[in-house]
C-alpha cells in the first residue's frame, strides 16, 4: 500500500509492505545518492540486517552502519557528537542519505542528525515499531532531549520516504505494542466517530493481525498527513497531535523515563485530557467510558498516582507551556479537538484526584 504525505513544501510516500523485499526499489527512487548511512541500535540490526543488506546492495550505492544506543535517555544532545564524528570520518557529503532503522528514538535522533550535519542532508524513515509507524516517522518532527526537557532541541525535517514492513513487528515486545496502540487511540479520538468506532473492534485476540496493523498505519497516516499538510511547522492546528501528551510527558519526566513507556504515559494523559474535556466542554461521558474499556482490553494504563504539584513541576519543562500556564489539547467532541486551553493548578489538582478514583 502506498500513501502520500504532503507537508506543504514537500510530498513523499509512505509505503506499507509485508516485508523488506521492496526496500531496494524504494531507495532507488531517491536520486543522486553518494552513500547511505544506516543509523540503528545493535539489537535492531541483529534482527533485520540479513534482510536489509541485499536491498542496500541492490541499489549499487555504498553504505555504512552506525550503531547507537536506544531508549529515551540516549536520545540526548550529548550523544550526537560521536555520531557526527563517525559520519565525517566515513566521508559524509551533501548527497549522502541517512536511513533511520528502528523505533521512535532512532527516528527522532537520526532525523535530527540529518537535519543538522552539513546544514541538512536527506534521510529515510524505516520504522520497526508500531508507534514509529503510526506517528513519529511521519511529519518531519525530529529532536533530541536536553537535561531539563524532552525534545527541546529539534527541527522540522521531512524524510524522502517512509518504508514500513509489517513483518518487522513480529518480534515486537508487548510494551511496544501498547505504545503504538495508545497513539492510534489518540488519532482515532482526534479523527472522529468512524475511526473511533473501528477501534472498538480491536481486541486482545486480533490486535496483532496483519489486517489490523494495516488499518492502524493507514488510518493514522491519513489523519496525520491531513494535519501536517494544513500546518507543517506546528504554528496552530498541528498542536492537536499533542492530545494526552501534556500529562504524558510530565509523567515520563517524573519517572525519569523509567517504569512507563511513552505510549503508556500518553495513555494516562489521554484520560486526564478527556476528564478535563468533560468539565470544560461537556464531552460525552460515553467517550471516556469507551476509551477506558479499550485500555483495559489492551492492557493500557488509564490512571497514575502523582501529586498535582509534582505533575505541574514537570510540566514547566514542556515546550508547549509558557509563562507558568499549562496548555492542554482537549476535545469538544469526537473529531473536534481544541488546542491552547489553559488549565489552572486548582483545576488540574481536582482532575488528577478524580482520575485516581477511576475503576
Amino acid at each position: 500500500m502506498k500513501l502520500k504525505v504532503n507537508a506543504f513544501e514537500k510530498e513523499y510516500p509512505v509505503l506499507i509492505e509485508n516485508n523488506f523485499t521492496e526496500l531496494g526499489n524504494s531507495l532507488k527512487s531517491v536520486q543522486q545518492v553518494s552513500n547511505f548511512f544506516v543509523i540503528s541500535e545493535k539489537e535492531i540490526l541483529g534482527l533485520f540486517q540479513k534482510e536489509l543488506e541485499p536491498e542496500l546492495l541492490s541499489t549499487g550505492v555504498p553504505f555504512h552502519y552506525i550503531e547507537i544506543k536506544g531508549r529515551e535517555k540516549n536520545k540526548h544532545i550529548s550523544k550526537t557528537e560521536d555520531v557526527y564524528d563517525k559520519l565525517i570520518s566515513l566521508g559524509v557529503d551533501r548527497k549522502s542519505v541517512i536511513i533511520a532503522l528502528g523505533g521512535g528514538v532512532v527516528g527522532d535522533f537520526s532525523g535530527f542528525i540529518a537535519s543538522t550535519i552539513l546544514r541538512g542532508i536527506r534521510f529515510v524513515q524505516v520504522p520497526t515499531t508500531l508507534l514509529a509507524a503510526v506517528d513519529s516517522s511521519v511529519g518531519g518532527k525530529v529532536a533530541v532531549n536536553a537535561n531539563l526537557g524532552k525534545n527541546m532541541i529539534g527541527a522540522f525535517h521531512q524524510p524522502e520516504l517512509v518504508y514500513f514492513s509489517k513483518e518487522s513487528l513480529n518480534s515486537l515486545p508487548e510494551v511496544e505494542w501498547r505504545c503504538g496502540l495508545a497513539e492510534v487511540l489518540k488519532h482515532s479520538l482526534l479523527s472522529g466517530t468512524e475511526f473511533f468506532e473501528m477501534m472498538k473492534e480491536v481486541s486482545k485476540t486480533n490486535y496483532k493481525s496483519p489486517e489490523k496493523i494495516e488499518f492502524y498505519v493507514e488510518k493514522s497516516v491519513e489523519f496525520k498527513s491531513s494535519v501536517v499538510k494544513a500546518d507543517p511547522k506546528e504554528n496552530g492546528l498541528r498542536a492537536i497531535l499533542n492530545l494526552g501528551h501534556t500529562m504524558g510527558h510530565a509523567i515520563e519526566s517524573y519517572l525519569n523515563y523509567k517504569k512507563l513507556s511513552h505510549g503508556e504515559a500518553v495513555s494516562v494523559g489521554l484520560v486526564t485530557a478527556l476528564l478535563l474535556s468533560e468539565r470544560r466542554f461537556g464531552l460525552k461521558k460515553e467517550v471516556l467510558k469507551d476509551v477506558i474499556q479499550f485500555q483495559k482490553r489492551l492492557g493500557l494504563p488509564f490512571r497514575f498516582t502523582i501529586k498535582p504539584e509534582e505533575a505541574m513541576e514537570h510540566m514547566k519543562f514542556d515546550k508547549k507551556n509558557s509563562n507558568g500556564e499549562f496548555k492542554f489539547v482537549l476535545l469538544k467532541d469526537l473529531g473536534e479537538p481544541s488546542f491552547g486551553n489553559t488549565v489552572t493548578e486548582s483545576e488540574l489538582s481536582e482532575i488528577l484526584l478524580e482520575q485516581t478514583k477511576l475503576t
